[in-house]
């Protein structure tokens, strides 16, 4: 699965300075994590890469996790005392997490520091990333096949591009098998909020929506769709235990080859600054762990387009595509850059609303 990783590693960006480790004994790597380690969602995605990387590297790394760490003073606050207690390695998995990583990284050059889902850079700071809209355009050409009334739900986050990039490649991946398919979007503006992920949830029931997907961090709506009966696509996890009749895809994450690549660069003197964004081809993106009420014909056409665009025959924002207010925003045969997506800031034909701001 992780085949192409090391090839996408190498292709990246890493051309700052070398870093060697030199302290006897095993590496000590931490991990943030921005909620509690919880069965399923973004932490839990995180937690299996470090678990991965520990397996593979055994005794050379001895590992520390902190966990439900606020964005912001807290994040700085819990990242300097890990540098402070001579951790060589920082993982810090969120978004909210870049500066105050940046902030921590200026006052220990020696120690190396991993922004995932940053995209600022210092010789001692890396950044990665997965390109999750890849997953989210093959659950929406599942929740075409499979809604009835042609109507499905999005929770979502915050409106950054990066969520932006997922409601617009799952309304793509929708539309391509089922034209007539709208998204209704409720946004929290809080990653992780189990009540009002529910809440919203529930709202989205009672307007039609029959199929849900969410940028959320915990079960909560995958949970609500088994109570309510409805349909739902798993995000970060596969999440069948909350919601075993619910549950159609799931589009998940994967971490534990990176980070193994990554903590294995560190401890053999190669590690270097640099950014990746891997996505189906590289192994970091996966959709799979299908619910009993998708047919076997509906999987055979998502795992067919997942192998299309492993191979890059399929590229969920291929043009022609239009905003929602119907301006084209992709012309036909175009392909959007990197540059474009991450600084989309729109929303496609056929989700309903606005991005908030």
């Amino acid at each position: 699965m992780y085949k192409n990783l090391a090839a996408a590693l190498a292709a990246a960006c890493f051309s700052l300075p070398v870093f060697s480790q030199t302290t006897a004994g095993p590496l000590k790597a931490g991990f943030v994590y921005v909620t509690p380690i919880t069965e399923a969602g973004w932490v839990r995605q995180h937690e299996e890469g470090r678990k991965a990387m520990q397996a593979a590297l055994g005794r050379q790394v001895q590992t520390t996790v902190v966990e439900n760490v606020a964005e912001g003073a807290d994040a700085e606050r819990v990242i300097r005392d890990l540098a402070q207690q001579g951790h060589q390695l920082i993982f810090t998995p969120s978004f909210g997490y870049m500066e105050p990583t940046l902030k921590v990284a200026r006052d220990f050059p020696h120690v190396r520091f991993e922004s995932v889902t940053g995209y600022k850079t210092a010789p001692n700071v890396a950044t990665s990333n997965a390109r999750y809209y890849e997953g989210r355009y093959l659950a929406g050409i599942a929740a075409g096949r499979m809604t009835k009334t042609n109507v499905a739900g999005y929770v979502a986050g915050f409106a950054i591009p990066e969520v932006l990039q997922g409601i617009n490649a799952f309304a793509l991946g929708l539309r391509s098998v089922n034209p007539k398919a709208q998204v209704k979007v409720v946004w929290l503006n809080a990653w992780f909020d189990p009540p009002r992920e529910r809440d919203a949830a529930m709202s989205l029931f009672n307007q039609d929506v029959d199929v849900i997907a969410f940028h959320t961090g915990s079960t909560a709506v995958m949970a609500a769709a088994q109570e309510r009966g409805k349909m739902a696509v798993a995000y970060h996890s596969d999440m069948r235990k909350a919601g075993p009749d619910a549950q159609i895809v799931a589009v998940t994450h994967q971490w534990g080859a990176y980070y193994t690549q990554r903590t294995r660069a560190v401890l053999d003197g190669t590690w270097k600054s640099g950014n990746v964004w891997g996505g189906v081809k590289e192994g970091m993106i996966r959709v799979s762990d299908f619910g009993p009420k998708v047919p076997k014909t509906v999987q055979d056409e998502v795992l067919a387009r997942q192998k299309d665009i492993a191979a890059g025959k399929l590229h969920p924002f291929r043009g022609p595509i239009a905003d929602n207010e119907g301006k084209t925003v992709v012309p036909a045969g175009a392909v959007m850059t990197d540059p474009q997506i991450l600084s989309m800031n729109f929303l496609v034909s056929g989700v309903q609303g606005k991005a908030a701001k």
